[in-house]
């Protein structure tokens, strides 16, 4: 019978802070959960998910046809793009900020209308840019000139607002992730818990792998984590893997971010353009960034994938799969993207909420109530993660918030806590202390292993990713 305190909900709102983080699984199970407070200097969760609620109610209110996007500004307010000073002076009536732009709503989704159904090549994207109000069209390394002129010709007959780009590295899609899982085609990482109300799954990337792949643990199969039951990939990137034995376990809510450290996830949003996220990955860790578009194209050389969220978030091979988050709230799985966590890049993110509606399932999340036991005030964790810097992380505007409440995620193997017991004198025997000090020995032999089998990993597949 599954944990009574656990809650599953669904709720799909506008939300500015927004995300997740790379789940364990069954791996990890419930613990006591500490608040992580955000930076003094970002904005408060509560008001960027507010920020980005107005923005979107105001242009859903007024229409495509007199607005282009919102974001979220500097300041925190949103800013709605409108094509006429009458409608900004409705926008600024309600509080927001209005800026008068010369294309519609309509005009951005009819070029990039008009780009996709141009002959497709293979290293190319395009995203709308709300803030610039133009459609971005970028092409990577693999693109030849000819194909290029090409595209660039039907650019031209768009109109001025297309913008051309040429990017480094390449678009590629991205496998192994922190938390991962193996078949026979290779590595991936689970991304969330999800269920149907009777069975639990993993909702991970479309393209780790076709219905009918089987999923392990460990490199040897012997442990079985389940099997894709659905995937999707390219249009979409997502998939389905069904528990072996039907049920994700305690701790389903939990998604793990290093260090012994996950976050508790509480709902499901929507990204909002301007806004910072976090993303897990095992080559890179805990990063973030900004969300710089939606809706984006991008041509993979698998197929085409549509309606993806663009962000600076650096990522490398081996991250694929991870959760985008922030404030404990899941917006997206790790697609692919260009670039690396050194140079800088582009990444790109399959909706959480547009995937659970294609597969009809719920996010397990955690109860209100997992992050104050018996009335007590939760108290903040030691070690909780920190995102690194990069080259790639945006100035964290108006959605500065962090990842989430965070808990430690327990239940794993723990060896220096064990280390710790083994070698007190006061805890054991001389004789003993011979057997701990071997154990000492054997995991970190085998901590070495794990280290330098991970960067030869890395190494080897830098190259695919350019």
């Amino acid at each position: 019978m599954r944990h009574v305190r656990r809650r599953i909900v669904r709720r799909v709102t506008r939300l500015a802070a927004v995300g997740g983080l790379l789940l364990g699984g069954a791996m990890v199970t419930q613990a006591a959960m500490a608040d992580e407070p955000p930076a003094a200097s970002a904005v408060p969760g509560d008001a960027a998910r507010s920020a980005a609620g107005d923005g979107a109610d105001l242009v859903e209110r007024l229409g495509t046809a007199r607005t282009a996007g919102t974001w979220i500004g500097a300041d925190g307010r949103p800013v709605v793009a409108v094509t006429d000073e009458t409608t900004a002076t409705t926008v600024r009536a309600a509080g927001a900020e209005a800026k008068v732009v010369g294309h519609s709503m309509n005009e951005l989704r009819s070029a990039a209308a008009t780009l996709r159904s141009a002959p497709r090549v293979a290293g190319t994207a395009w995203v709308m840019d709300y803030r610039s109000n133009q459609v971005v069209v970028r092409a990577d390394s693999t693109v030849s000139a000819a194909d290029w002129s090409a595209l660039t010709r039907v650019a031209s007959g768009i109109g001025g607002f297309v913008r051309m780009e040429r990017t480094s590295g390449t678009f590629t899609t991205r496998v192994n992730g922190a938390e991962p899982i193996l078949s026979t085609g290779g590595r991936c990482s689970a991304g969330f818990n999800v269920t149907d109300g009777s069975r639990d799954f993993i909702l991970t990337a479309g393209h780790c792998g076709p219905a009918g792949s089987l999923w392990f643990a460990d490199g040897q199969g012997d442990r079985q984590v389940g099997r894709t039951v659905d995937s999707v990939f390219p249009g979409n990137d997502f998939s389905l893997v069904q528990y072996a034995d039907g049920d994700a376990g305690d701790g389903a809510d939990v998604v793990a971010i290093g260090n012994g450290n996950g976050v508790r996830i509480t709902g499901v949003g929507d990204a909002a353009v301007g806004q910072r996220v976090f993303r897990s990955g095992s080559t890179t860790g805990l990063r973030d960034g900004e969300v710089t578009g939606l809706d984006a194209t991008v041509n993979y050389p698998e197929g085409t994938v549509s309606g993806l969220i663009e962000t600076t978030v650096c990522a490398e091979s081996g991250d694929s799969g991870g959760p985008l988050f922030s404030e404990g709230i899941a917006l997206g799985i790790t697609s692919g993207g260009s670039g690396d966590c050194t140079t800088g890049g582009t990444t790109f993110f399959q909706p959480v909420a547009a995937a659970l509606d294609r597969l009809g399932v719920q996010l397990i999340v955690a109860a209100p109530s997992d992050g104050a036991r018996d009335g007590a005030s939760p108290a903040p964790s030691e070690g909780a993660a920190e995102p690194s810097s990069s080259p790639t992380q945006a100035a964290a505007a108006a959605g500065g918030a962090s990842p989430g409440s965070t808990t430690p995620v327990t239940g794993a193997f723990d060896g220096s806590s064990l280390v710790s017991r083994l070698t007190d004198p006061r805890n054991i025997g001389p004789g003993l202390l011979v057997i701990a000090g071997s154990l000492v020995a054997l995991v970190a032999t085998r901590y070495i292993r794990a280290e330098q089998d991970r960067r030869a990993y890395q190494r080897h597949y830098s190259a695919t990713w350019g």
